[in-house]
């Protein structure tokens, strides 16, 4: 399912149902590779504005997107908003990706049910993304 599909779907919730929705969406977020868990995860791949220890991969085969993601099943508000985007874009076009919101929690109607850290840490996983698909597109 594409991402605006995600969030057409997503943003008709009343409020307490998009908490509920990201907890339950929150096993839908793929494993990583057994290659990147085979070895520790490097610095870089941490989202630094998460409390929550998110790490990332961004990258891109001839034009379409392809991320992996680590977050800890104890934190399924923020895991369900990290599968929302990660199966959300798997596939896209680097432009599509480019084109969401840099606001995404606004965008989905979460500034009143998400605190301030959890609304600044997925702040900084679209800023991620953006940042590395920016860098891979040229």
């Amino acid at each position: 399912m594409r991402l605006s599909e995600l969030i057409e779907e997503f943003v008709e919730l009343e409020p307490e149902e998009k908490l509920e929705w990201l907890v339950d969406f929150s096993n839908e977020l793929p494993d990583i590779s057994s290659t990147r868990r085979a070895i520790p995860f490097p610095d870089t791949c941490r989202i630094q504005e998460c409390q929550t220890p998110v790490h990332m991969w961004v990258t891109a085969n001839q034009g379409l997107i392809h991320l992996e993601a680590d977050v800890p099943r104890k934190s399924p508000t923020i895991r369900g908003l990290v599968a929302m985007v990660v199966q959300g874009l798997e596939g896209c076009e680097i432009s599509e990706a480019l084109s969401m919101p840099d606001d995404m929690v606004a965008h989905l109607g979460l500034t009143s049910v998400l605190g301030m850290t959890r609304q600044q840490g997925f702040r900084g996983v679209i800023s991620r993304i953006k940042r590395e698909l920016r860098a891979i597109h040229g």
